[in-house]
């Protein structure tokens, strides 16, 4: 039986690389013919194409040299690495993309990339606009002023069309979602004008605290469990019971991972942690998995990036949502008026990293409140919607669910064009 070998290229960011790890793991779990080597590039770091074309070149000399060694089957790119897309084609490799994002969110890639190159739209006339957007990928019109920032910054825009546009160089996309949860955006692709798609998901890490063997929890988290054992059930919102993980943004302009404060006080208003010491918990970096999963947690006021609506709806956890950049806004639209999976706080909130300077916009207590108790008193209807899509997220992945069948589709795919 011949070894094929898939490489792996991911942007380092945690939320890219994790669910791409998962994803990886299954593909060998599933097929004894795969192997899979992963390609990290440095973050802040000169380019390192230079690096990993001798790194391709090696493994291809290596497969052509030795009998026993794997045929290199493909590249599998994050969207961030397409420029590899070149040295793959160097060395006759077809190229995959695993996509991070969701189904819709990819649409909505096609979609604004043709008309900006097709129809020669302006898209930064969109910003602040309620113009609303029928597009193929969404079953409801979007209001125009909930595109990503970048797509309404012509600097931003330019790098965001890049990547898009070579997608359709590849033979394939995968991405991290289920037919269920996203049937309308999947279908969208059935029209032969994208490169096959695949919804393999949902892709999550969901090791516990302690999980690993001769792990012992955290006493981070210890402490955290130990709060939320004491609350009632599906009580807690991550405010009627809180948990609140606040963390200092970082610099102005910068996109770096927040850090913790060392003391809240120095943030919150004088004697806020004495008046929420009986209903309340400050915390700062959260296990989203074990809180997610405790019993306690009756709802999320989530930034609403999609490993973290992936998270919430395996967890049956409803989310409230306040999003702050990237595809955010999008995300809590498709989750509230695509899916029914959620209630706003403030859909159109953008925060945190500005791309053209603007000023922050506040989201008022009213609507925080609002939003909390829409969260917390949320009708049995969306409830029993969103068992139901916690269940089928949980079974897409089992022998004969939808994501094992389309994860099965990619690999005899990856097989055919082994000799294209």
């Amino acid at each position: 039986m011949k070894k094929v070998e898939l490489v792996f290229i991911p942007t380092p960011g945690i939320s890219h690389l994790v669910p791409t790890v998962e994803v990886a793991k299954l593909l060998v779990d599933r097929d004894e013919r795969l192997s899979i080597t992963f390609l990290v590039m440095k973050l802040r770091s000169d380019p390192k194409k230079p690096n990993v074309k001798e790194e391709v070149s090696r493994l291809v000399s290596r497969s052509e040299s030795s009998p026993g060694s794997p045929t290199i089957a493909g590249f599998v790119l994050d969207m961030f690495c397409t420029s590899m897309i070149d040295v793959a084609n160097e060395f006759g490799v077809p190229s995959y993309i695993f996509l991070t994002s969701s189904a819709a969110c990819l649409g909505l890639q096609f979609y604004v990339q043709a008309l900006h190159d097709e129809q020669k739209v302006d898209l930064t006339e969109f910003k602040g606009s309620d113009t609303e957007l029928v597009m193929p990928c969404l079953a409801n019109p979007l209001p125009a002023k909930l595109l990503p920032s970048v797509m309404l910054n012509k600097e931003w825009l330019s790098f965001l069309m890049t990547p898009t546009r070579r997608f359709r160089e590849t033979k394939g996309i995968m991405v991290n979602t289920f037919e269920e949860l996203e049937s309308h955006a999947i279908n969208s692709f059935s029209n032969g004008n994208t490169p096959p798609v695949y919804p393999v998901g949902p892709m999550l890490n969901l090791n516990r605290d302690g999980d690993g063997d001769g792990d012992v929890e955290s006493d981070k988290f210890k402490d955290i469990r130990q709060w939320l054992d004491d609350q009632p059930l599906s009580s807690v919102v991550v405010g009627h019971r809180f948990l609140w993980s606040l963390r200092q943004p970082p610099p102005n302009g910068k996109m770096e991972p927040p850090i913790d404060y060392t003391n809240p006080r120095d943030v919150l208003p004088e004697g806020f942690l004495d008046r929420t010491a009986n209903t309340g918990k400050i915390i700062g970096w959260a296990p989203q998995i074990d809180i997610l999963g405790h019993p306690s947690v009756g709802g999320f006021v989530s930034h609403c990036g999609w490993n973290s609506v992936l998270e919430s709806i395996w967890f049956g956890v409803p989310i409230a949502t306040w999003p702050l950049y990237a595809e955010q806004q999008f995300n809590a639209f498709t989750l509230i008026a695509e899916m029914g999976l959620g209630v706003e706080i403030k859909m159109d909130y953008r925060g945190e990293f500005q791309l053209d300077g603007d000023e922050y916009s506040i989201v008022s207590a009213g609507e925080i409140e609002r939003g909390v108790r829409c969260l917390m008193e949320l009708d049995n209807e969306k409830r029993e919607r969103l068992k139901e899509m916690s269940g089928k997220s949980r079974t897409v992945l089992e022998n004969g669910g939808t994501s094992s069948t389309w994860l099965g589709r990619f690999i005899q795919d990856v097989m055919d064009h082994i000799h294209d």
